[in-house]
């Protein structure tokens, strides 16, 4: 696919952005990469620069949904026609980013990686948080979601231009999802590896899923949702 713009939320992740970035780099240009770098405390952003890629360093630590809007500015200033995200962790494997162009080119409007194919290596507390939030949100807008909580996924212009998030941290995927579907975007899942190698998780259990709970109660009364509903088609 040409004109896509990888956005990557980065957290003190200098470990492992080069890695990413030489995977990525592969299919697509160093040009069209983006690294949102959430105000880390260690090298991200200088190890990042070193190949060549875009950066944009946010003053302090605001959520991975404040960097995500940040790299969504920059795919549309940049005339971009899609955004891919990835996280920074290395739990996505960029070998796999064909499969979002394929499903992707059948006319879907995000495409969506699915790791529930092989639930081994995902920590328990991560499957009950999963299944439990994509159940919620299919029963909110009568699409099946096996996946709620996977950042990898690419998604068209119109999408991004079109749906307004208000969640700045982790709550922002599961938001901007419910949104796109109230809406009538077309969505669609891939398969791909479920990857766990003891990283670091940032999202706090308890917390992130009372603010899910949150959005997902404000979904039914919040008028940001129930417009989108009212429509029940594209914009």
């Amino acid at each position: 696919m040409n004109n896509v713009c990888a956005v990557i939320p980065a957290y003190n992740a200098e470990r492992t952005i080069g890695v990413l970035i030489d995977g990525i780099k592969k299919y697509i240009p160093l040009r069209n990469i983006a690294i949102i770098d959430d105000g880390s405390s260690d090298r991200t952003s200088e190890v990042a620069l070193s190949f060549g890629v875009n950066v944009l360093k946010l003053d302090r630590n605001y959520g991975k949904g404040r960097a995500l809007k940040t790299g969504f500015e920059f795919a549309k200033l940049g005339g971009y026609s899609a955004v891919l995200t990835l996280d920074a962790d290395l739990q996505h494997d960029p070998d796999e980013i064909p499969k979002f162009f394929d499903k992707f080119n059948e006319g879907f409007d995000i495409v969506i990686g699915n790791r529930m194919g092989n639930l081994k290596p995902m920590p328990i507390e991560r499957i009950f948080s999963n299944k439990t939030t994509s159940f919620l949100i299919s029963l909110r807008t009568g699409h099946k979601v096996p996946d709620s909580q996977c950042g990898f996924r690419l998604i068209n212009r119109e999408v991004i231009e079109k749906i307004k998030v208000k969640s700045d941290g982790f709550g922002f995927e599961s938001e901007f999802l419910i949104k796109a579907l109230l809406a009538g975007f077309k969505v669609g899942f891939v398969d791909i590896k479920t990857i766990y190698n003891g990283e670091r998780s940032y999202i706090k259990h308890f917390g992130d899923t009372l603010k899910f709970v949150s959005i997902y109660l404000r979904s039914f009364y919040s008028n940001d949702f129930l417009e989108l509903k009212n429509k029940g088609e594209k914009f």
